[in-house]
């Protein structure tokens, strides 16, 4: 048995741990720099990686080595049991205002939208992979976000918007690497621009041109055509009604998330100081445990959030494009173990997994830099965050198992 798994391990895309660590040590380097000067809840963070630093390797093994057969055959049970883990927190008190985590009595509290992440993206690779699936019509395209959706409802009541974004996101990368028709996954997404662009008439206008030249060259029904166009329409017309029966601060928020400078010292007081750090840093940084914006508490929840703001303060630019560049390696080689999986399932599930780190580096860093509002989403293996640090180790696991190259 010792033997057999030996064997799973050295067939074992293991080349990627390499990036896996080498982020490891940024994240514990930024940490350990906040915890030297500061003390009370900050020095707790790096001390608190480092504790579920080892609970996170061995979940990594244990989903490296678990039956590919056993994940493929119990996922959808695994599924349901997902939705109820999710909605547990409502069963309990709020924390910091909201139902996000579990209180086991333990030093530690858990994020259960953490686990659903994964568990939407195996959900989804057991259905895309059914060889009798039609994934040409579309609505086999619907039902993987059906799927998707369930969870994310339940995540965006507690509520956690960047988390609902993060889970809906591998459904598109999935359905597009099945072979799904991408013009129904245009489709899909066309409600969202139109909302996106509904508040700018010259923007709505040239969109909805685009749209409608799509339609005609591209669906071969008149009247379902006819439809879809006048409802996009209908949504882009609709939404700035919607926008005005918002609270004013409710508009504030979402305003000073575009431009800060509206409310420096609320709303937009998290971006604006990570934009100082991030600019005062330069090229080569301030140096170890140097950072003004860090050192003195400017910084908001700068060992999660914006870690990132104190990697480019105290180490520089030159550290966040290495950052950035390891990133990109590992989603580089994800994709290519993918390319190269032995069957449909393996390549989707790590397909998925990598559209989730992917859309966590997008969201953290664009968040960071200012260019998209705050959403709290942590960075992999870099940001604090014991449920999170957890959940992506078993994300690799997931990719080293389904990445091996022989057949069960």
């Amino acid at each position: 048995m010792f033997l057999n798994y030996w064997n799973k391990i050295k067939a074992s895309p293991y080349i990627i741990l390499i990036n896996v660590f080498i982020l490891l040590i940024i994240g514990l380097f930024s940490l350990f720099s906040i915890s030297v000067v500061q003390e009370e809840n900050s020095s707790k963070a790096f001390y608190k990686q480092l504790f579920f630093l080892g609970p996170a390797i061995l979940l990594m093994l244990i989903t490296a080595l678990l039956s590919k057969r056993f994940i493929h055959k119990y996922i959808y049970l695994f599924y349901l049991f997902t939705l109820f883990f999710v909605f547990l927190p409502f069963l309990g008190s709020k924390m910091a205002g909201t139902y996000r985590w579990i209180d086991l009595g333990l030093p530690f509290v858990l994020q259960p939208s953490e686990i659903a992440k994964w568990v939407i993206v195996i959900t989804l690779a057991r259905y895309l992979s059914d060889n009798n699936l039609q994934v040409r019509n579309f609505m086999s395209n619907i039902i993987p976000f059906i799927i998707a959706l369930m969870p994310t409802l339940i995540v965006l009541n507690q509520p956690d918007l960047g988390t609902a974004f993060i889970m809906m996101i591998p459904v598109i990368p999935m359905l597009f690497w099945v072979g799904a028709n991408p013009f129904h996954l245009f489709l899909i997404i066309a409600p969202l621009l139109s909302i996106l662009t509904a508040f700018n008439f010259l923007v709505f206008s040239i969109w909805i041109i685009i749209f409608g030249i799509s339609i005609y060259f591209f669906n071969k029904k008149l009247w379902n055509g006819i439809l879809i166009f006048f409802s996009n329409v209908f949504l882009g017309l609709i939404f700035p009604l919607l926008w005005n029966l918002l609270r004013p601060y409710q508009k504030n928020r979402i305003l000073s998330s575009i431009n800060p400078e509206l409310d420096p010292l609320g709303a937009g007081y998290q971006i604006i100081q990570s934009k100082t750090a991030l600019g005062s840093g330069g090229f080569l940084g301030k140096g170890f445990g140097q950072g003004t914006q860090t050192q003195l508490k400017f910084l908001p929840v700068q060992e999660s959030d914006f870690i990132v703001s104190v990697i480019g303060e105290e180490l520089g630019f030159i550290v966040i494009l290495t950052m950035l560049i390891v990133f990109a390696w590992l989603l580089i080689k994800m994709v290519s173990i993918a390319f190269h999986a032995s069957d449909k399932f393996s390549s989707l599930i790590i397909i998925g997994i990598a559209s989730i780190f992917l859309g966590h580096i997008f969201v953290n860093c664009s968040m960071t830099a200012g260019l998209i509002p705050v959403k709290g989403l942590p960075l992999p293996f870099i940001s604090y965050g014991g449920s999170f640090l957890l959940s992506s180790f078993m994300m690799i696991g997931f990719v080293l198992n389904f990445g091996r190259t022989e057949l069960e």
